[in-house]
């Protein structure tokens, strides 16, 4: 008998819901991630959850051993290499013994030559789209976009990175945070390296500027991560964390102390600078006004700031468009050149970018 219920229940399979990804993220060793994230894996045992170890890596850090006792633990599997016999996480067996969570550490770490996935992350895709939750743990300085910035701060090449999506894609990230005095303490109280590696570390990565300069990345970066989600849930394009400060030029000389006096803002906020000038449609500009503009774009570049040559017959229009297309926070403009009558008939250029951007402060500087 024709049942057409039975035929869509043969042909179609139902995939399982792809698991939740945690990712407990730092700015260096032995800031405590695995340590975080094997308490939490306790926590929810306790609440019933069924939690498995995938992958420890204690490195010798007896804290971090004794706290992964009373979970279970997935043994590795022995791969041979070059006549060399290497442990790794055995992915296949955690798809069999399919946990509800499964804990893995050091996310960055590039598999054994030969093996079915290059890098740890590609596992933990895997597992993910079987449907288990992954507790990750991962330091900042192996972000792929970090790259460059890392070694300029350190010195140290790192040659094993995840892409940003995965951090983009993670569900819930958890910053470790301890202060750089912290961590210096830890290492040389032998919690993190052997005692032969103390010193070296000390002088090296460990120094405190370089840790200094990881944690503010760390945050950073966490923070405009979550800065972006919020965009997209929101829909509310001035919820921003990071202050972004819009400096509007003109071709007047005043502009040259506009945009120092922007920077300047932009610098002590630790935010963003844009600079942005509105060409008059149609209109070419003199040799004077185009070298101060080639000076303006000179500056900004100086100050690290991005700067936006719009054409437009409307500047109001057009620094309300880009000041929501940028998440603008802070615009500085310069004292208006229009005269009464002009104001009287057409009205303040900042009383209009007030009713239009009522969320953005705007800062008004006087001519010199």
């Amino acid at each position: 008998m024709y049942n057409p219920t039975a035929i869509a229940a043969t042909n179609y399979q139902i995939l399982p819901r792809r698991g939740k990804h945690k990712i407990f993220i730092g700015m260096a060793p032995g800031v405590g991630k695995t340590y975080r994230m094997l308490e939490e894996g306790h926590a929810l045992k306790q609440d019933g959850v069924d939690v498995v170890i995938g992958l420890l890596e204690a490195h010798g850090r007896e804290e971090t051993t004794l706290k992964a006792e009373g979970l279970e633990l997935i043994p590795r599997k022995q791969v041979y290499c070059r006549n060399v016999l290497l442990q790794e996480m055995d992915t296949e067996e955690i798809l069999r013994r399919s946990p509800q969570l499964v804990l893995i550490d050091e996310l960055a770490h590039t598999n054994i030559p030969g093996s079915k996935q290059e890098k740890r992350y590609q596992d933990v895709e895997k597992i993910l789209n079987a449907g288990i939750d992954v507790y990750s743990t991962v330091n900042i300085q192996h972000l792929e976009s970090l790259n460059d910035l890392v070694y300029r701060i350190s010195g140290v090449v790192v040659r094993e990175r995840i892409p940003d999506r995965i951090i983009d894609d993670a569900d819930e990230i958890v910053v470790v945070d301890v202060t750089p005095e912290t961590l210096q303490e830890r290492l040389q109280e032998g919690k993190i390296y052997a005692p032969e590696k103390i010193d070296q570390a000390l002088q090296n990565f460990f120094r405190r500027s370089n840790l200094i300069a990881l944690r503010e990345l760390a945050l950073r970066e966490i923070a405009d991560n979550i800065e972006e989600e919020s965009i997209s849930e929101t829909k509310n394009l001035h919820y921003n964390i990071r202050e972004r400060v819009l400096v509007c030029i003109s071709t007047y000389p005043n502009s040259i102390q506009l945009l120092r006096r922007g920077a300047r803002i932009a610098n002590h906020m630790n935010g963003q600078l844009f600079v942005l000038f509105v060409a008059p449609a149609g209109k070419f500009l003199s040799k004077s006004e185009a070298l101060h503009i080639e000076t303006c774009k000179r500056l900004c570049q100086e100050f690290t700031g991005e700067l936006l040559r719009i054409e437009s017959p409307n500047i109001v229009t057009t620094i309300v468009k880009i000041a929501t297309q940028e998440r603008i926070t802070q615009i500085v403009l310069g004292e208006t050149h229009r005269s009464r009558f002009q104001l009287l008939f057409k009205g303040s250029i900042v009383q209009q970018l007030m009713r239009a951007l009522p969320q953005v402060d705007i800062h008004i500087i006087a001519n010199n």
